[in-house]
């Protein structure tokens, strides 16, 4: 069975990660979180794959272990900049590389129907809520930014990510992106579009973490079947 790298071993998901490689038969060979990152530069065993829920700034020592072992690469690291997502890219070009902001199965679904919505309902109003616990630290999440994408593929819409004062009418076109933050929710998304006199609102919550971390190992053991490139969630298990 495959072994793996757990980056991020230190957090709620990174030792849930771990938790479930071991029980579906993965070897894991080392884990570390963003404090001792380092390591990973002296890792001697190549593993088949690198698991990656830690921060942006492990990413470098991320890239590097998979160019020198060749392990392919399932980051769920949310917060990269544009730069840091096309060095994953580029990574695609010898190694099997994901990248998902969210690797829950109903979200997969979720985005796609908003695509689907969207070019259906083109016209109506269109905001986005998300809601996550208070110790999440990007907002909005990586999950709010690609269902964003799925409403507006092109990018060319005004967007708002908050209203105060007196702000006048809504800017036709325009998309509200709102982060609610509290308690210990797991994970609440809703994309809510308006006509006249009626609404529609697609709505996924989370319950707890686990259904991400179901998809990130699916998506592992899925990623090693596959040629080396650079997959999206929805490509890989419904492609």
């Amino acid at each position: 069975m495959a072994s793996a790298i757990v980056i991020g071993g230190a957090g709620r998901m990174g030792r849930l990660v771990r938790e479930e490689l071991l029980a579906r038969g993965f070897d894991v060979v080392g884990s570390y979180d963003v404090d001792n990152v380092d390591e990973l530069d002296e890792l001697a065993p190549a593993a088949d794959v690198a698991v990656d829920f830690s921060a942006p700034a492990s990413l470098p020592h991320t890239l590097a272990y998979a160019r020198r072992t060749g392990a392919a690469v399932v980051s769920g690291t949310t917060g990269l900049s544009p730069e840091q997502l096309d060095e994953l890219r580029a990574l695609g070009e010898k190694n099997r590389v994901i990248w998902a902001s969210n690797y829950s199965l109903g979200v997969a679904a979720l985005r796609r129907a908003t695509a689907l919505v969207a070019r259906t309902l083109a016209g109506w109003d269109v905001e986005i809520v998300e809601t996550h616990h208070n110790q999440k630290a990007d907002a909005p999440s990586g999950t709010a930014k690609a269902l964003l994408a799925a409403v507006d593929p092109t990018g060319e819409r005004p967007v708002v990510g908050g209203r105060e004062g007196i702000v006048g009418p809504r800017v036709p076109g325009e998309i509200g992106v709102h982060a609610v933050r509290g308690g210990t929710v797991a994970g609440t998304h809703e994309v809510h579009f308006f006509g006249t006199d009626e609404e529609l609102c697609l709505t996924h919550r989370a319950t707890s973490r686990q259904i991400f971390v179901t998809g990130a190992v699916a998506a592992a053991q899925r990623l090693l079947t596959r040629e080396p490139g650079f997959y999206d969630f929805d490509t890989l298990m419904f492609g």
